[in-house]
């Protein structure tokens, strides 16, 4: 089973990936540097470093889904 502590949701918009908050610093809408042709290939098993701009923290995408994405350590 996929524990829930390890996911945070998502969005698609214009060809981008956004976040609605930042799970560090609370930060809105942040935008990610991932694409939506990269969760493929994450979900194919390659990790993804993804760092959120806001505040410079840094996670490893390990799997996504229609509406979440999930890391390699805890995130709530």
């Amino acid at each position: 089973m996929i524990p829930f502590s390890h996911t945070w949701p998502y969005d698609k918009q214009m060809g981008d990936i956004y976040v609605h908050e930042c799970p560090f610093c609370g930060a809105g809408n942040v935008r990610l540097n991932l694409k939506p042709g990269e969760l493929k290939t994450v979900n194919e098993g390659r990790k993804k470093l993804v760092v959120f701009p806001c505040c410079s923290s840094r996670l490893n995408v390990i799997e996504t889904d229609n509406d979440y994405l999930r890391f390699d350590q805890p995130v709530r």
